[in-house]
Parts: C-alpha cells; sequence; structure tokens
C-alpha cells in the first residue's frame, strides 16, 4: 500500500500518544494486531427505533463487518444522527444539514481510512453523503432497501396508498377501522417505503452515480441478499482505501448528469433536486436548477412504478432492477464514469437484462413519454420551481385559475375544510411559508389534501402551488419549491386570494397576472414574518439556510473541509 493510512496517524504512533489511541481501544477485546496497519472502515450507521425504514441496520452492520474482515480490514461501527421522516417534527429536512454535520465530523475526527454508509429512509442518504462528501475518503454506499410489498384485502398496496385512503376516509367510502387494517398490512417487513418515493430515489441516485455496487438501490431488505450485498460492499471498501479511490474520483459532473437521466426514467421524488443540488456543492461540481430540466428533457419514464405507475421497489428488482432500466438508456447515459466497483457505468451494465416488460419498458415503447422533473420560471419563481410531469393530470398542464391562498400551514388547516371558503376545482390553491426558513425547514406538505366539498364531488386534482416540498410517494398537478420563497420576500410572498394564476408546463412558466406597479405596491407594505427561533440549531439554520434551487444547504457548509486533522490533543 504505497499511501500511508490516516489511521496510522493514531494507531502507528509509539510512546504515550500511541498507548493511549490503543490502550482504550483495547478494552472491547481487540488484539494487537488489528492495530498494525490494517485499513480501517468506518461503518457509519443510521440505526434507530425511532427510524423505522433503518431498523435492521443493526444486523445490516453485521455483514458488513464480514466482509471488511475477510478483506484483511479493521470494522469500527459508529452512530451518527438518524433522521426518521415518519416522526421526526416539524420535519426532517429540518435536521438534514445538521446530520450531514454530524458525518462529516465523526468521520474527520476519527481513525477512519474508508467509511461504509448505512442510509435507507429519506434524508439519511443525502445526509450522509454530504457529509462525506466534505471529507472526501473512499466511501461505499450501502442502502437498507425496500419493505415487501403491501398487501390488503386482495391489492398490493404502498405508501402512495396513503393519500387515496385519506381521500376515501374524507367522503366517506371505508371507516377508520379500514384504514387501522390497511396500516397492518402496508408496512410489513423491514425497509423504506416499497414505491418509488424519495428513500427508494436515493438509492437509485446512489447507485446511478456509481457510489455503490450494482443492485443497490432495488433488493428488498427483508431478501437474504441484501445481506450478501452487504458483505461484499465491505469486502470491496478495503480495496477501494488500497486504491485511494475516493469521492472526488467517482462524483464527477458526468456522473451527476447520469443520476439526473436515471431519475427521469424511473419517476423519482421531486427532492431528488434538492438532495443532489445540495451533494454538488459539497464535492465541488457545478450542477444548475435548470440541469435538470435540459438533462430530463428527452428521457421516457420506462419503470412503471407507484406513485407513478402501478408496480412496486420489489418487482423492480424481480424485474432486472436499477441496471435493467440503466441499460435500456445506454446512448444516453456517460458510461465511461468509474464507480465504487473499479469499474465504469458501461462495463457494469454490460450483462443486464431485463425480465419483465410490464415493470421496465423501453426507450422505444417507453411507459409514459413525459417523465423527469420540469422547472417552471416565471414571475412568481423567479429563481425556479419544479412539477413531476409524470405524477400529473394532463389536462392541467396548462390551466388558468383563480388563486385561493393560504398564508401559512395553520391557515391552510384552518380553513380547508370550512363549508363557506370560496373554492371550485377550476382554482389554484397557494400554500405559503413553508420553504426552508418559512416553515422552517420546508417540510413535504406541498401536495395538499383538497377540500372536503370538492373531493365530493369525485373530483381529485387540482393544482396546488407552495414553496415546501411534496413527499416523493405523492402525486397529483402539485409545484414545488417555488423559489424564492414567501419567507424571504419573493413575488410568492405578495399573492392573494382572487389573483390569477397561469400554470404553463409546456413553455415551463408560472406566472400572475399583475402589473409591475401592482407588484411594487404590495411588496412596499410586504412585512417579513418573525423567525421561528433565535438559538440552538434552529437558530442557525435559519440564519444560514440557502434557498431551494441552490440545495438548502447551510451557506457555511458548501465545498470541503478534507480528512487532515491540524491539531493533536496528545
Amino acid at each position: 500500500m504505497s499511501k500511508k493510512l490516516r489511521s496510522q496517524n493514531w494507531f502507528g504512533k509509539d510512546g504515550k500518544d500511541g498507548f493511549i489511541y490503543r490502550a482504550w481501544m483495547k478494552n472491547q477485546g481487540i488484539p494487537d494486531d488489528e492495530f498494525r496497519g490494517k485499513p480501517v472502515i468506518g461503518i457509519c450507521n443510521t440505526w434507530s427505533e425511532l427510524t423505522p425504514c433503518n431498523g435492521h441496520f443493526r444486523e445490516l452492520a453485521e455483514s458488513v463487518k464480514k466482509g471488511v474482515l475477510e478483506a484483511g480490514g479493521f470494522p469500527l461501527e459508529f452512530p451518527v444522527m438518524s433522521l426518521g421522516e415518519t416522526l421526526i417534527k416539524p420535519t426532517a429536512m429540518l435536521y438534514r444539514n445538521l446530520a450531514s454535520m454530524d458525518v462529516e465530523e465523526s468521520i474527520r475526527a476519527n481513525p477512519i481510512d474508508g467509511v461504509v454508509l448505512l442510509c435507507g429512509c429519506d434524508k439519511t442518504t443525502p445526509s450522509l453523503v454530504m457529509g462525506a462528501c466534505s471529507v472526501d475518503i473512499p466511501t461505499l454506499v450501502v442502502s437498507g432497501g425496500p419493505m415487501l410489498t403491501g398487501k390488503f384485502r386482495g391489492k398490493n398496496i404502498g405508501t402512495s396508498d396513503i393519500w387515496r385512503f385519506s381521500q376515501e376516509l374524507s367522503t366517506g367510502k371505508i371507516t377508520q377501522q379500514d384504514l387501522r387494517m390497511a396500516e397492518a398490512a402496508m408496512c410489513r417487513s423491514d425497509g423504506h417505503c416499497a414505491v418509488m418515493g424519495t428513500a427508494s430515489t436515493m438509492a437509485c441516485m446512489v447507485e446511478s452515480l456509481g457510489l455503490s455496487l450494482p443492485e443497490n438501490a432495488a433488493i428488498p431488505a427483508a431478501d437474504s441478499r441484501r445481506k450478501v450485498f452487504a458483505q461484499l460492499s465491505g469486502q470491496r471498501i478495503v480495496e477501494m482505501v488500497k486504491e485511494d479511490l475516493t469521492l472526488t474520483h467517482i462524483l464527477t459532473r458526468k456522473a451527476f448528469e447520469n443520476a439526473i437521466m436515471v431519475n427521469a426514467a424511473i419517476g423519482g421524488s421531486t427532492n431528488f433536486v434538492i438532495h443532489l443540488l445540495a451533494i454538488a456543492g459539497r464535492i465541488g461540481v457545478p450542477l444548475h436548477i435548470d440541469d435538470f430540466d435540459r438533462l430530463s428533457n428527452g428521457i421516457p419514464l420506462l419503470a412503471n412504478l407507484q406513485p407513478s405507475g402501478e408496480y412496486f421497489m420489489e418487482d423492480l428488482y424481480y424485474a432486472g432492477g436499477l441496471q435493467a432500466v440503466m441499460k435500456e438508456l445506454d446512448r444516453f447515459l456517460n458510461k465511461d464514469c468509474i464507480t465504487v466497483n473499479g469499474n465504469t457505468i458501461g462495463e457494469n451494465l454490460k450483462d443486464s437484462s431485463c425480465y419483465n416488460r410490464n415493470v421496465i419498458e423501453t426507450t422505444q415503447t417507453p411507459f409514459n413519454k413525459t417523465s423527469g422533473i420540469i422547472v417552471l420560471k416565471g414571475n412568481i419563481c423567479e429563481d425556479g420551481a419544479v412539477i413531476k410531469p409524470s405524477a400529473a393530470t394532463p389536462e392541467l398542464m396548462q390551466h388558468t385559475g383563480k388563486a385561493v391562498v393560504f398564508e401559512n400551514i395553520e391557515d391552510y388547516k384552518l380553513r380547508v375544510n370550512d363549508p363557506d371558503l370560496e373554492i371550485d376545482e377550476t382554482c389554484i390553491m397557494v400554500l405559503k411559508n413553508v420553504g426552508p426558513k418559512g416553515y422552517p425547514g420546508m417540510a413535504e406538505v406541498g401536495n395538499m389534501t383538497l377540500p372536503k366539498k370538492i373531493l365530493d364531488k369525485g373530483i381529485t386534482d387540482m393544482v396546488r402551488i407552495s414553496d415546501g416540498r411534496m413527499s416523493g410517494t405523492g402525486f397529483g398537478t402539485v409545484v414545488l419549491h417555488v423559489t424564492p420563497e414567501a419567507a424571504v420576500g419573493g413575488t410568492f410572498a405578495l399573492l392573494k386570494t382572487g389573483d390569477s394564476i397561469t400554470l404553463d408546463v409546456i413553455n415551463r412558466t408560472l406566472t400572475v397576472a399583475l402589473s409591475a406597479d401592482e407588484l411594487a405596491q404590495r411588496r412596499a407594505s410586504w412585512k417579513a414574518p418573525e423567525a421561528a427561533a433565535n438559538r440552538g440549531f434552529v437558530g442557525l439554520y435559519v440564519q444560514h439556510v440557502q434557498q431551494a434551487n441552490l440545495g438548502a444547504d447551510l451557506d457555511f457548509l458548501i465545498g470541503q473541509s478534507g480528512s487532515i486533522v491540524t491539531r493533536d490533543s496528545h
């Protein structure tokens, strides 16, 4: 091994310093030879009983350790902040950047030569990758895998069905007891959401970027092959350390382009945009929100998966996995990009095959010619907004309607089902102050449930606009990530009920029919909302979080600090 191991700056020392670094480690029963030049592999674990998607990670970590030991490495598992999407209030996104700081400092401060990131639930993947990028040592990702498809009354169900169940409960088609029964039938194994929600999108993201071994994205958590995959990953990270194959070598501009094109083909979550922008900012690759539209354009939707389609992640695995989808994109992808296994994307895809054309279509006969992420511009969203066309209603993609404005999430909850609310299906629902600073944390509330009196008519979709996000499991004609957000005084902050808004997805525009003079008058009387907090992390977040079009990272976290520790305490 030509390059000195980082860990030897701890364990390779003589005298008092070496004594201290080794002696306390030996209280765990570690023999002396483990410290003599073996690559130390950190296993960064987001296991937590408060993060159900990652609840099987202690067991998965043991499989990684087996692989590390087989390859002659020295595995050391360590915990970092875990973000459970379903439980954390006000939103897990508020803490993504905090978790990334935990990861970055835990890796840099400790005797680690290479790291395996164990991540699954929505924010655990981007936060771990962001933190690792800022250190830039050999890194490999192991996702936890999707849960098995839910089964309820003869039908397959997944997280996307929650929104349907909610509408049916509101209109009296099902009872609360029915909902409880469905609840027990949906999450029937370890793993994250079984649909192409944000967690699955993130697993696909790391595989398409080349940060994981092939097949990472789709192997179900309950499948024994997930453990085999983890063990093989443990073996490979040791070799990556010997090769000094760091994130900078893998996360090139071309790799980011591949990820955007693959995301279009799978109908991935809109949250992909905000997380990939943040990762690019950490590794130092120029990436602009407009790149998502440009690179998605012309890529059809190939994966027939909920919420844009019919099937589930389990079906994707049996059909050939993400590698089979990428094989269909052969003429689009940058196939010379290197991946963590040392091979290029092209070499990895060489033997991939599709085994079920109902799940994975071809580019000649796609599941949907409309795909990807479309970026909108206009006087409502000067710096951009996004919409996922494959999850929208085609008839609403060009629509003009009267705005019905909710000033914040509390205002929405208070008035949405008021029988006297002046709204019909032609209106456009607008939700303000749910962006990065306004919520704070940019919550997944953009796909607002429609008013009961609209649902009672049998209407299931309306145009909805917000500066917040939407769950990757959600669907509908929903415009998200409006930037600048209302809380910082963008035009979006000035909208009022009754304004005429035009959504024109075909021409990439989102506008309000207001004159420059009217906007100027409104802006002169606009007052910024009070800050959500002035202490602790939330106070820090509100002061330093960037806008959605920049990835909503904290401004002082952009870029790398590297792996060098400049001071020694002993």
